[in-house]
């Protein structure tokens, strides 16, 4: 089977070739720290792209499509990312391929790929055969497999369309990245006030970790900003520890959390649907749970 990785961001080629079975190779456009980035990953080739200064990655999707479609994979595996989206839709257009979004496994036989891949936020698994190269779309998330001895680069001469940044303005949000946390302290509107967030803050510190919320929390009363609400529209997170705090556990919210190796869930409700996606579940009071754990961990 051959498996061509596309993306923008070399980072993520290490996490996305660890999910193919066979020989990867990487498409980057980006800048050479990105190739060089990709190269360190299992691949047996980066084929580079280097747009032009204040060129968007996006202008690129056709040179990218046509070295792909060069290639002939069966299987493109595309960053879950605006510009990865981007790539992965020009690819498939050359290709000819199906797109599938949320594929969490795929094998290819005889010129079919089946591939497994989630519905309504993860509730539903489906089994889809193609006939022919598919595109899946695949957030790069997860532990990246130990650097390797660096693969070949090869710049492929491309030109861009007609498309500049003439102006770049970064929304005021916090410098956080929840899916790059080993922990993860979600909380929800199981909090009755902004301040109680002091104590979040306290089991967070005593953890290490960072904290998430359910959207409520950042698009409702605004407690927390846009940069932690976790679920489908949200982060798509996979920490070695989750913990639940005051969370309901809607599909919405857990959809974002399923990659966690271990929940812990917190709730005064025996039946919140949180506890059937948990590990282990305490059925209580976070006001009185959240500082005995806090104490126990010696804060």
């Amino acid at each position: 089977m051959s498996t061509w990785i596309v993306t923008a961001n070399g980072s993520a080629v290490p996490v996305l070739a660890a999910l193919a079975a066979d020989s990867v190779s990487a498409l980057v456009v980006g800048s050479a720290q990105a190739a060089q980035a990709a190269a360190e990953g299992p691949v047996a080739e980066v084929v580079w792209i280097e747009p032009e200064p204040n060129t968007p990655p996006e202008a690129y999707a056709p040179a990218a499509a046509k070295a792909a479609a060069s290639a002939a994979p069966e299987v493109v595996i595309a960053e879950n990312t605006p510009e990865g989206r981007a790539l992965a839709g020009a690819v498939a257009v050359a290709l000819g391929a199906a797109v599938v979004p949320g594929a969490s496994a795929w094998h290819t036989d005889d010129g079919v790929t089946r591939v497994e891949y989630a519905r309504h936020g993860g509730i539903v698994e489906e089994v889809l055969d193609v006939a022919g190269p598919v595109v899946v779309l695949r957030d790069a998330v997860g532990d990246p497999p130990a650097p390797t001895a660096a693969a070949p680069i090869r710049k492929v001469p491309a030109q861009g369309l007609a498309a500049t940044v003439v102006d770049e303005a970064q929304a005021p949000t916090e410098s956080v990245d929840l899916t790059a946390a080993k922990t993860v302290i979600g909380v929800g509107r199981g909090l009755k006030a902004e301040a109680d967030l002091a104590l979040i803050e306290e089991l967070a510190k005593a953890l290490r970790g960072e904290i998430g919320c359910t959207r409520p929390l950042a698009e409702g009363v605004t407690w927390l900003s846009k940069s932690r609400y976790i679920g489908m529209s949200g982060a798509t997170i996979a920490p070695t520890l989750y913990l639940a705090i005051g969370i309901s556990g809607q599909l919405q919210h857990m959809a974002g959390v399923r990659g966690a190796k271990r929940i812990v869930a917190v709730n005064t409700d025996d039946a919140a649907p949180v506890f059937a996606e948990a590990d282990y579940g305490i059925v209580g009071d976070l006001y009185a749970i959240v500082p005995a754990i806090a104490a126990a961990l010696g804060t």
